[in-house]
Order: structure tokens, then sequence, then C-alpha cells
């Protein structure tokens, strides 16, 4: 059975009905698949960076391993630093303690000292006003063997020219003149003896 334009119209135009749309389809998918290769390329743009990241990455994980390694080694350090620290205060609480039972005694053998203090300078203005006394008493003393027995002496001198003249009389003077140069002797004695305290 021989077809006719007819049918063949018809069937072009049913194609053309059917595959219309296919044909947007596949315009479609076209434009989705170039954007797709587009998106893949950017993609494995972003995976080589991805990669380089990753790479630098472990470069930085090694090194911190590295670094966490040597800050354990510094923790373990100063761990026994530490540890020592802590005896040496343990040492210098003790000190501490020490000196400060040692200033509780040198407080106390101060408060002794000031009131030994206080009791000397007591003593000492005691001493003074004693010392004071017994410069008034020498003064006097002094002053009582350049009036008194300075002039008692000039005295004694001038009876010896008076007994040097009375020849006459000379025996009979001569014990008291022994007598006179007696009393002289003793007061000369007891006048060294004044000065010797005086000084």
């Amino acid at each position: 059975m021989a077809l006719t334009n007819e049918d063949l119209q018809a069937i072009a135009q049913l194609l053309d009905d059917r595959i219309g749309p296919v044909k947007e389809d596949v315009s479609v998918l076209k434009e989705d698949v170039a954007g797709l290769k587009e998106d893949v390329s950017v993609l494995k743009e972003d995976v080589a960076g991805l990669k380089e990241d990753v790479s630098v990455l472990k470069e930085d994980v090694s090194v911190l391993k590295e670094d966490v390694a040597g800050l354990k080694e510094d923790v373990s350090v100063l761990k026994e630093d530490v540890s020592a620290l802590k005896e040496d205060v343990a040492g210098l609480k003790e000190d501490v303690s020490v000196l400060k039972e040692d200033v509780a005694g040198l407080k106390e053998d101060v408060s002794v000292l000031k009131e030994d203090v206080s009791f000397l300078k007591e003593k000492v203005a005691d001493h003074d006003s004693q010392f004071d006394s017994i410069n008034r008493e020498l003064r006097g003393i002094h002053l009582t063997i350049e009036n008194e027995l300075t002039r008692n002496i000039r005295y004694i001198a001038e009876g010896h020219l008076d007994l040097i003249r009375k020849l006459d009389e000379a025996l009979k003077i001569e014990q008291e003149k022994e007598m006179f140069s007696i009393r002289l002797t003793s007061l000369e004695n007891d006048v060294r003896i004044l000065k010797q305290k005086c000084l």
C-alpha cells in the first residue's frame, strides 16, 4: 500500500510534533552539559588548588608535629623546673619562718636594750649631778687652798723671817720653827693630795 503525500505530510508533522520537544530537550541538555563542563573545569582547578592546600597543610602538620614534640620536651623541662621551684619555695618558707622567729627574738632583745638604756640614762643623769656636786666641792677646796692655806704659808714664811732677824731669840724659837716646818710639810702633803683628788 503506497503512502500518499498527505500521509507523508501527516507522518512528518507527527514526527515534528514528537521530535520538536526532544530537540528542545537536547538543546537544553547541551547547554546543561556545557555548563557542567565549565563547572567540572572550575572544580578541577579547585581540586588542584585543594591539592596544593593539602600539600601545604601536610607540611604544616609535619612542622606542627615537630613543634608539638618540642613543646612536649619544653613542658617536661618546665615540670621539672616547677618541681624544683616548689622545693625552693618550701625551703624559702622554712627560712622565712626561722627569720620571723629571729626577728621576734630581736624585738624582745631591743625592748630589753631600750629598758637598759633608759636605766643607764637615769644613772648617768644621777652621776652627772653627783659630778657637778663634786666639782663644786673641789672648787671650794681649791679656793680654800688658794686663799687660806697660801695666806697661812705666807704668814709662816714671814714668821721665819722674823725669827731670822731675832737671833737673840733663835734658840727659844727653834723648837717652834721645827713644829712649823712639820706642820708646813703636813699642809703641803695635804695640798698635794687635794690637788691629786681634784685632777
